[in-house]
């Protein structure tokens, strides 16, 4: 497996140093997950499977309150 190198840092982490936030990174076909305060830690899916995933979290969350 291809080790990603272009972590990126999620856009509701704020904007300081912090490790309190979630990262995404890419590699060829796999959309990798981890947290910065455990970044040993990953989660590895297809991107069409996390895009799925984030849909259906979107939509319960605009369907409530």
């Amino acid at each position: 497996m291809t080790t990603p190198d272009n972590w990126q840092k999620s856009s509701f982490s704020g904007s300081g140093d912090g490790n309190n936030c979630l990262e995404l990174a890419t590699t060829p076909g796999t959309a990798h997950l981890r947290e910065s305060d455990t970044p040993g830690i990953r989660l590895s899916t297809a991107p069409g499977a996390l895009v799925h995933l984030l849909n259906h979290i979107k939509n319960r969350t605009d369907g409530e309150g």
